[in-house]
């Protein structure tokens, strides 16, 4: 397994609501065995998070169902990193 670092930066959009569907999300990569580590920027611009996936295009599949990502709510990217 790759380790991604995925990016969520809130848009206009943002909606408050979509936060707790956002940690359910992350609560159930973490119990898949996907979420190595969480959380939010300190100036609430968004977030970030560090999962493990087979490929990119499985890191990008799971990022893009976030629900700050479908809800339009934040601009999600991933980005493969070489994590030690």
């Amino acid at each position: 397994m790759f380790k991604y670092l995925i990016t969520t930066f809130r848009t206009p959009q943002f909606d408050p609501s979509v936060i707790d569907a956002h940690y359910a999300f992350l609560d159930d990569l973490k119990q898949r065995g996907h979420l190595e580590l969480a959380g939010p920027f300190t100036d609430k611009t968004g977030g970030a998070y560090l999962i493990k996936a087979d490929n990119l295009e499985e890191a990008k599949a799971i990022a893009f169902s976030d629900p700050v990502h479908t809800s339009k709510s934040s601009i999600v990217t991933v980005y493969e990193w070489n994590a030690k």
